[in-house]
């Protein structure tokens, strides 16, 4: 089944960002775990929304009723595409904004002394406001260590520091910095069994991993579309009876249920609308097959674009390995992790090699990425550490690229020392 997965050159063609030249090459991107670039189709949507649907919602006339349809079909397509309902999905300017908001509401009802597990490998967006919310309130904060040797989180630790005070534990799937993919179902489960609430941020799993709320059994999980070939936007699961006991900071004539509630102010609808383009373009990959729903289409998909990105993380890996005096920090071969790769090139600055690579048409990141945490315990939070990420527009010829930029300006840096 997963052969009817379009090709990579066929994707390529869904986007213009691809046509980009620089220094007469074309652009290679291997940015997407900050962003990712846009199909086509996510973009006519929102034009469409904008030219010809665009109002307020809940009004008595069409474009409003237009809109409330297509938020309404947004939170379909996201309900399929966490597993959840459509009662259960809520939008937000962004993941880091909607983490604040819904840490303020959730510490309303909890008692000076309750206490909050973060970890030492998260995005700070999923740390620090569980830590505002503990300086506001009293609360305290126990934090699972970083193991530098496996990358993951200290064998024991969420064990050890959930308690029976603990109130909410907030880790990520996967490290926006490392690739490290945590097994989230299993710390779930541990909180719940000891009565405590888990906040999952799934920014950098759901571009490689469908996510699947039902199986992870968290109470809350967020993601960010732009991440996924959408535009700038968060996306909130949270059980609609859950969210609705929330005592969120909400304007007194807004809407009291879920999952309004938690959405202050007029939303981005063009946004919604390109963010719930972006799952159904992800979804056409996957021809229609008798019966096949959105979900299942979506399941196809993301199997084959996984072993792609298997191949791609491979061959980055291997081609970097073997580059004397290029560091990659990752956990060791065989732990699940996803296609993004952070490594550093003896002791030159990150934004040096991101700028040099750049001038050749290969754009990485460069820096902490928000994990800062991450960075200062590898001991590289002055120079930062650069990252490079596969999508399902990456090719092997890329690959080679990326590896051929490293490998010349590592060669420069050494006869520059001579």
């Amino acid at each position: 089944m997963t052969a009817a997965v379009r090709s990579v050159e066929s994707i390529r063609g869904d986007f213009p960002a691809l046509e980009r030249q620089q220094g007469g090459h074309p652009v290679a991107y291997f940015d997407g775990p900050g962003g990712t670039q846009v199909p086509r189709a996510v973009v006519d949507a929102m034009s469409d929304y904008l030219l010809h649907h665009n109002a307020n919602t809940h009004w008595a006339y069409p474009t409003s009723q237009e809109t409330d349809a297509a938020l309404a079909h947004a939170r379909e397509c996201f309900a399929d595409f966490l597993n959840a309902t459509p009662d259960d999905i809520s939008f937000g300017s962004n993941m880091t904004t909607i983490t604040f908001h819904l840490a303020r509401g959730l510490a309303r009802g909890w008692e000076p002394g309750d206490e909050i597990v973060v970890t030492e490998l998260d995005h700070h967006a999923n740390i620090a406001p569980w830590h505002a919310v503990a300086q506001e309130r009293g609360l305290v904060i126990r934090t699972v260590p970083l193991d530098t040797a496996t990358m993951q989180h200290e064998a024991g630790g969420f064990d050890r520091l959930i308690g029976p005070r603990t109130r909410l534990v907030a880790l990520g799937a996967a490290s926006n910095a490392l690739g490290t993919i945590t097994d989230v179902r299993a710390v779930c489960a541990l909180a719940r069994e000891r009565g405590a609430l888990s906040f999952v941020d799934a920014v950098h799993l759901a571009p490689h991993v469908l996510v699947d709320v039902r199986d992870i059994g968290c109470d809350f999980l967020a993601c960010s579309p732009y991440k996924f070939y959408g535009p700038h936007l968060g996306v909130l699961y949270a059980a609609a009876s859950l969210l609705q006991s929330v005592d969120v900071p909400k304007l007194q004539p807004s809407p009291n249920d879920a999952p309004e509630r938690i959405e202050t102010g007029t939303q981005n609808h063009e946004g919604i609308v390109g963010a719930a383009a972006a799952v159904e373009w992800m979804a056409s990959l996957a021809p229609w097959g008798a019966g096949a729903t959105r979900r299942e289409r979506l399941v196809r998909v993301f199997d084959e674009l996984h072993r792609r990105a298997e191949l791609l993380q491979s061959r980055l890996r291997d081609g970097l390995d073997a580059i004397p005096g290029v560091a990659v920090h990752a956990a060791p071969r065989g732990t699940p992790r996803s296609p993004t790769v952070a490594f550093t090139v003896g002791d030159t600055p990150s934004e040096q090699v991101a700028r040099a690579l750049a001038a050749q048409a290969v754009f990485v990141s460069h820096g902490d990425f928000y994990a800062t945490t991450v960075a200062e315990r590898l001991g590289h939070a002055a120079d930062g550490l650069v990252r490079a990420g596969a999508a399902c527009y990456t090719t092997d010829s890329e690959i080679d690229r990326l590896l051929e930029g490293v490998a010349r300006r590592r060669h420069e840096v050494v006869n520059s020392d001579i």
